[in-house]
Protein backbone atom coordinates (compact mmCIF):
# COMPACT_ATOMS: atom_id res chain seq x y z
CA UNK A 1 0.00 0.00 0.00
CA UNK A 2 0.86 3.77 -0.51
CA UNK A 3 0.78 5.41 2.66
CA UNK A 4 1.24 9.51 3.27
CA UNK A 5 1.29 11.63 6.87
CA UNK A 6 -0.93 14.41 6.22
CA UNK A 7 -0.93 15.46 9.56
CA UNK A 8 1.56 18.95 10.01
CA UNK A 9 2.64 19.25 6.24
CA UNK A 10 0.77 20.41 3.22
CA UNK A 11 -0.88 18.84 0.74
CA UNK A 12 0.82 15.34 -0.24
CA UNK A 13 4.31 17.13 1.01
CA UNK A 14 4.38 14.62 3.88
CA UNK A 15 6.75 11.46 4.13
CA UNK A 16 5.15 8.63 2.07
CA UNK A 17 5.80 4.79 2.07
CA UNK A 18 5.44 1.59 -0.05
CA UNK A 19 4.25 -0.73 2.97
CA UNK A 20 2.72 -3.88 3.93
CA UNK A 21 -0.59 -3.02 5.82
CA UNK A 22 -2.96 -5.41 7.41
CA UNK A 23 -6.78 -4.44 7.60
CA UNK A 24 -9.42 -6.22 8.67
CA UNK A 25 -12.06 -8.00 7.34
CA UNK A 26 -14.24 -4.84 7.04
CA UNK A 27 -10.92 -2.40 5.81
CA UNK A 28 -12.01 0.09 8.70
CA UNK A 29 -9.34 -0.59 11.09
CA UNK A 30 -5.41 -0.98 9.69
CA UNK A 31 -1.99 -2.03 10.83
CA UNK A 32 0.58 -0.61 9.88
CA UNK A 33 4.04 0.26 11.43
CA UNK A 34 2.99 -0.69 14.69
CA UNK A 35 -0.15 1.64 14.20
CA UNK A 36 -3.95 1.19 14.44
CA UNK A 37 -5.17 3.62 11.89
CA UNK A 38 -8.75 3.57 11.57
CA UNK A 39 -10.94 4.61 8.14
CA UNK A 40 -12.88 7.95 8.75
CA UNK A 41 -14.51 9.81 6.10
CA UNK A 42 -15.01 13.43 7.33
CA UNK A 43 -11.50 14.51 6.86
CA UNK A 44 -10.46 16.78 4.38
CA UNK A 45 -6.94 15.14 2.43
CA UNK A 46 -7.02 12.17 4.58
CA UNK A 47 -8.77 8.45 4.71
CA UNK A 48 -7.70 7.14 8.10
CA UNK A 49 -6.38 8.35 11.12
CA UNK A 50 -4.08 7.18 13.89
CA UNK A 51 -6.16 6.11 16.92
CA UNK A 52 -3.57 7.30 19.50
CA UNK A 53 -2.09 10.20 18.30
CA UNK A 54 -4.78 11.56 16.10
CA UNK A 55 -2.19 11.67 12.76
CA UNK A 56 -4.20 11.55 9.83
CA UNK A 57 -2.84 9.54 7.03
CA UNK A 58 -3.77 8.86 3.45
CA UNK A 59 -3.74 5.09 2.26
CA UNK A 60 -4.53 3.59 -1.40
CA UNK A 61 -3.25 0.91 -3.69
CA UNK A 62 0.22 2.18 -5.39
CA UNK A 63 0.51 3.32 -9.05
CA UNK A 64 2.57 1.87 -11.25
CA UNK A 65 3.62 4.84 -12.88
CA UNK A 66 4.89 5.73 -9.47
CA UNK A 67 2.91 9.07 -9.35
CA UNK A 68 1.20 8.47 -5.88
CA UNK A 69 0.81 11.74 -4.97
CA UNK A 70 -1.82 14.14 -6.47
CA UNK A 71 -0.27 17.75 -6.17
CA UNK A 72 3.42 16.52 -5.58
CA UNK A 73 6.79 14.54 -6.82
CA UNK A 74 7.07 12.95 -3.20
CA UNK A 75 8.65 9.57 -3.31
CA UNK A 76 7.93 6.68 -1.23
CA UNK A 77 10.34 4.90 0.95
CA UNK A 78 9.75 1.48 0.01
CA UNK A 79 9.90 -0.52 2.76
CA UNK A 80 12.40 -4.00 2.95
CA UNK A 81 9.55 -6.40 3.65
CA UNK A 82 7.88 -4.81 1.00
CA UNK A 83 10.66 -4.52 -1.73
CA UNK A 84 9.76 -7.49 -3.78
CA UNK A 85 6.15 -7.43 -3.91
CA UNK A 86 6.41 -3.90 -4.96
CA UNK A 87 9.05 -4.83 -7.44
CA UNK A 88 6.92 -7.11 -9.10
CA UNK A 89 4.21 -5.20 -8.96
CA UNK A 90 5.81 -2.52 -11.35
CA UNK A 91 7.01 -5.15 -13.46
CA UNK A 92 3.00 -5.97 -14.08
CA UNK A 93 2.11 -8.62 -11.37
CA UNK A 94 -0.68 -7.97 -9.36
CA UNK A 95 -0.81 -6.61 -5.89
CA UNK A 96 -0.68 -9.57 -3.14
CA UNK A 97 -4.40 -10.31 -2.10
CA UNK A 98 -5.22 -8.98 -5.76
CA UNK A 99 -4.61 -11.20 -8.08
CA UNK A 100 -8.63 -11.77 -8.68
CA UNK A 101 -9.02 -8.35 -9.31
Amino acid sequence: MFVQLKTGHDVDKGPAWISIVRFNPSWKTATWHGKTLRRWTGMFDANFYDVDTNEEYWLSGPHRDRRDTRYSSIRATIDDDARAAYQAFLEGAPLPGREQG
